[in-house]
């Protein structure tokens, strides 16, 4: 207990209850080329699903990288993606303050980079990723009441406004009449013009058909007549309902009102902007609110032309505003923090930048734009390996990130090919020590490359650095893209990475993924080469694991050899796993002993800790027998002057079987088994 000074009782708590925890060993990780998503940054994919939603479909230039991720998700749900870029000329798409402004391209890589870039001046909003794909984007935003809706004729005695428009044409004429040319030059050519948006719907009817939606899709020049008393304005329509064919319309409003326009989307918000809580809590009548909508106009993320992606109401132009939650609902800022698919950049022209108290009304059409621009700057032929190992490095450290699957997806690098391979072997695997790299030949070894096979597969591997913390399968198999509809040779890295989490679901991590208990591979309409026994032998010989397919069973893996080129049971993916396993969660439950002090009741307690963990491993076929030494014997006067605590634990891993021998003997009638039991 610790000492005191005066009369007085102290409670402490001392917890024993440490205890080595479970450590997770399913954890994939891949970096590679995808056309949407964060670039140099690490994401977690659960689903396919997700994979489509972060990082885009999969097209011709990615479709390796892809499936490989996709595939490797049909047998576990967790794989940390990271996106690489060239820097030279990836650019992020964006939406100008109008159509015919040209913006400065501008790559953002990711949240905290945005952070750090300053936008151009004409840019409003900037697609969330880089890449073309943002350019199937438009943004559309209400900001005031009038942007929401609006007469189309102001206040006047001698107007006369009349809506017709034909079915059958698709056209519509607005036609202001006035008793005096006066009234027609003072209220302006391009009053209407100017009121119009493209994507605006306009009431219509009439008692016999009720209120029917025109939607504009072109806003003609108005033309002034000859004695300066009618103004028309022709607008192209295409509509939200339907009539019967030929059938016309017309619609006349009286002297103060006209046809109504509304804002594109205001059938996707409740109101018109008005006066936030907020704001009315300091006092404010300003309209500060508005209403954001981030539409798929092109149909690239959605597979249809205009649907809306996003919509975010009632959002505020005040700095300062909060919602009801205390959180800010200031445009900007939510927008940033909450839009999957846009970045604020600058605020479009008549914007005040003030706090809720001194906001200002504004009272402007709607801005919506169709974002331009982009540039997705890389394909899996011009990647380079920089531009991979840029992006492999975010898996360096195990402290920042926990994975323990590492995908190549496509290897083409190096004289044979074998250059992301080995750099993922020397510089993640190696260095951390807790993961394996899973790697495949190049293509071209295995794709229409008939009786060659064996020759090129074995090169590949000869130029592979031997370690027992990379595993290699034989080639690529054939199989259906569905995004694309069209058939495409994959890697099979991804597939055997999925036996290894498969295996760990249905058993555990120390056995073997191979076999036709747990080695059935997916999704294969057919393997580009497939082994046959004589080259199964020398495949295996050379450390690469056979994927065959078996009439009747299915594809199969079937080898569970790392790529250790000396005899060892480290050559052997089970146990490689297993001693993978034990460190990592050894390890953590030793960091209880970092800074006590180095004695008896230490080293017990290290004990203590260890061998029931070990016997429940052995328990579970892991092992056949352990022993932990953790006493004077290895904890020397020197090592504990120098501040050292060892514990040496000796392990005999349990091997899987790889060769089964089969002896029938026949016997006479009257032998007797006991007699030659053994003697063969």
């Amino acid at each position: 207990m610790p000492f005191q000074v005066s009369p007085g009782v102290n409670v402490t708590e001392i917890d024993l209850t440490t205890i080595v925890p479970a450590v997770s060993t399913t954890e994939g990780a891949i970096a590679g080329v995808f056309r949407w998503g964060p670039i140099d940054e690490v994401h977690l994919i659960t689903s396919e699903t997700e994979l489509v939603q972060y990082y885009g479909k999969p097209t011709a230039n990615n479709f390796e990288t892809w499936f490989t991720a996709a595939n490797f998700l049909a047998y576990g749900n967790k794989l940390y993606v990271n996106r690489i870029y060239n820097s030279t000329n990836v650019f992020n798409s964006y939406a100008g303050s109008n159509s015919s402004v040209a913006v400065a391209n501008t790559l953002i890589r990711n949240r905290d980079h945005y952070d750090t870039i300053t936008p151009d001046a004409n840019a409003i909003y900037y697609a969330r990723y880089a890449g073309v794909l943002g350019a199937s984007l438009k943004v559309s935003v209400c900001d005031s009441a009038n942007a929401y809706s609006q007469s189309l004729l102001t206040a006047n005695s001698d107007l006369t406004a009349t809506l017709t428009y034909t079915i059958n044409s698709n056209t519509a004429t607005l036609v202001m009449t006035s008793a005096t040319s006066n009234t027609i030059a003072n209220t302006g050519a391009n009053t209407w013009s100017n009121q119009l948006t493209v994507g605006d719907y306009i009431a219509a009817g009439n008692s016999t058909t009720g209120t029917q939606y025109l939607k504009v899709t072109a806003v003609s020049s108005p033309s002034l007549s000859a004695n300066s008393t009618v103004y028309t304005a022709n607008v192209t329509l295409s509509f939200a309902t339907t009539y019967n064919l030929g059938q016309a319309v017309s619609a006349t409003a009286n002297s103060t009102t006209g046809p109504t326009r509304y804002w594109e989307f205001f059938n996707r918000v409740d109101r018109a902007p008005g006066t936030s809580g907020y704001a009315s809590s300091v006092g404010s009548t300003a309209v500060d609110e508005l209403h954001v909508v981030v539409v798929d106009e092109d149909g690239l993320f959605t597979g249809s032309n205009n649907q809306v992606l996003e919509v975010f109401a009632g959002l505020s132009r005040a700095t300062d505003a909060k919602g009801e939650q205390g959180g800010s609902i200031y445009y900007k800022d939510f927008l940033n923090q909450a839009s999957q698919y846009v970045y604020w950049a600058n605020h479009r022209s008549g914007y005040s930048v003030n706090t809720a108290v001194n906001i200002a009304s504004i009272g402007t059409v709607p801005y919506t734009q169709s974002f331009r621009g982009g540039n997705d700057g890389i394909t899996e032929t011009t990647a380079t390996l920089a531009n991979y190992a840029i992006g492999y490095d975010d898996f360096k450290s195990a402290e920042d990130i926990d994975v323990s699957l590492i995908l190549t997806g496509k290897s083409q690098f190096g004289t044979s090919g074998e250059g992301l391979a080995n750099y993922l072997i020397d510089n993640i695997a190696e260095y951390r020590k807790d993961c394996v790299v899973f790697c495949s030949p190049k293509q071209e070894n295995v794709v229409n490359n008939i009786g060659s096979e064996l020759n090129s597969i074995t090169t590949f591997r000869n130029a592979l650095r031997s370690t027992s913390y990379a595993v290699l399968d034989s080639g690529y198999k054939y199989q259906y893209d569905k995004y694309n509809d069209a058939y495409r040779y994959i890697p099979l890295n991804g597939d055997v990475a999925g036996t290894v989490v498969r295996t760990d679901d249905l058993r555990d991590p120390w056995f073997s993924p191979a076999g036709f208990n747990r080695g059935n591979i997916k999704n294969v309409v057919k393997l580009a080469y497939n082994p046959n026994k004589g080259n199964r032998d020398e495949l295996y010989k050379a450390g690469v694991n056979p994927v065959v397919n078996f009439p009747g069973n299915g594809v199969i893996l079937y080898g569970d050899k790392t790529l250790l080129a000396r005899p060892s049971a480290f050559d052997r993916i089970n146990v490689r796993r297993l001693f993978i396993v034990l460190e990592k969660a050894i390890a953590i439950a030793a960091k209880s002993s970092l800074f006590e002090l180095n004695d008896e009741y230490t080293r017990a307690q290290f004990r203590n800790l260890v061998e029931p963990y070990l016997r429940d491993v052995k328990g579970r076929r892991g092992i056949y027998d352990f022993r932990v030494i953790c006493d004077d014997t290895n904890n020397t006067p020197e090592r504990i002057d120098r501040n050292e605590f060892w514990g040496d634990i000796y392990i005999k891993p349990a091997r899987s079987i790889n060769f089964i021998q089969l002896n029938f003997i026949a016997v006479r009638t009257g032998v007797n088994f006991d007699e030659i039991v053994g003697k063969f």
